[in-house]
């Protein structure tokens, strides 16, 4: 089998949530002895034709250039690329940039679409942008044999809107086990005494509530907030609230770093209110922080009841100035790692995602 990894930025991870989900399903595939191909950026600082197994496919990507605009150019050229590769299979994650290239697809390629969160529901896109992201969902469906969703939400909606086989396989998140608060030295942290935030920085991922809900509790303690803040929304966020109380780390893709900064938090906020099943909540889940998610459908579908959770500023303060008389949150948290261990494991979802592959190429022999 000959599968073909489009929609990210590249691997290993220097991006997100798609990144981090091929570098694992692709290493994993690997090891069940199928020959995959992943495209990166020509910015990737990986350079080598291949990393763990997997080949790397480098594609012009001019988004420094011409910002958004350039994520449709660089899947144009991944899709064109594509028509010269005797894929089996393309699996395609995202596909609000990728769809507007559908006819280019091969035609004796299986699509496979992993289809992300409901992306039109995003707050910082306007009237005109969501009308796009709806028509491009569409052009998604056509265009794809299969969907896949990361959230029984997100399939759902998908099988009640579009009619279309879509299956459920989650993101995974590994387990970690290894604190060592000397890590945190660097940020001038102490352990259980500082909040923690890990997002891009975009309106719908609610950062500017949760840094006014730290400043209208009055509490003392530091919140880090990790993310790449050389977008508008992160620019306005730092030039409006840095300070020594309101920290902005930056990009961080060290992933032992991560998991020190969410192990020792006092309070890890998750504000991703759009999308499907967040690889960061997973992964902070899986790290046992104490979370405080934003009320959504989405996030309540992963945490149940195992979280606290905010609608704005105000309920981020009261959370706060409440965290140390919670007496649920170590079990909370124990909770949370028992769901990653059984509901969000890596090798279940690599098989899940390889058994649909070969079902796929079963479908298309038996056609044929």
């Amino acid at each position: 089998m000959k599968v073909g990894i489009l929609g990210c930025r590249g691997i290993p991870n220097h991006y997100g949530g798609f990144e981090q989900f091929a570098e694992h399903l692709s290493v994993g595939l690997v090891e069940l002895g199928v020959e995959v191909w992943v495209y990166n950026s020509h910015h990737h600082p990986y350079k080598e034709k291949k990393w763990k197994g997997v080949n790397i496919i480098r594609c012009k990507d001019p988004e420094d250039k011409i910002r958004s605009l350039g994520q449709i150019v660089y899947d144009f050229n991944c899709i064109l690329d594509s028509r010269g590769r005797d894929f089996d299979i393309i699996l395609q994650l995202g596909y609000v940039t990728s769809s507007l290239w559908y006819k280019l697809l091969p035609n004796k390629t299986k699509v496979i679409t992993n289809m992300d969160g409901l992306e039109w529901q995003r707050k910082k896109y306007n009237f005109i942008i969501k009308w796009f992201i709806k028509y491009t969902e569409k052009l998604a469906v056509r265009s794809s044999n299969m969907l896949i969703a990361d959230s029984e939400i997100v399939r759902d909606y998908l099988i009640n809107n579009h009619n279309i086989r879509t299956t459920y396989i989650p993101y995974g998140a590994d387990i970690f086990s290894t604190p060592n608060p000397e890590l945190l030295e660097t940020f001038k942290v102490l352990p259980h005494q500082y909040f923690l935030v890990i997002a891009r920085m975009q309106p719908d991922n609610h950062i500017e509530e949760i840094i006014k809900g730290v400043l209208i509790s009055g509490s003392k303690l530091p919140l880090l907030v990790v993310g790449n803040i050389y977008n508008k929304h992160g620019e306005f966020l730092k030039k409006k609230y840095a300070s020594n109380q309101i920290q902005f780390l930056g990009s961080i893709f060290w992933k032992e770093t991560l998991n020190q900064l969410r192990y020792f938090s006092k309070l890890y906020f998750h504000g991703h209110s759009a999308g499907g099943t967040n690889p960061s909540l997973l992964e902070a889940m899986a790290a046992s922080a104490p979370v405080c998610a934003h009320d959504n459908p989405f996030n309540h579908s992963v945490l149940g009841k195992d979280a606290v959770f905010f609608k704005n500023e105000y309920q981020v303060a009261e959370i706060i100035n409440h965290v140390s008389l919670r007496p649920e949150i170590d079990s909370s948290r124990l909770r949370n790692m028992e769901k990653i261990k059984t509901l969000y494991v890596w090798n279940d979802i690599i098989s899940a995602y390889h058994h649909e592959f070969l079902n796929q190429i079963q479908e298309n022999s038996i056609a044929q």
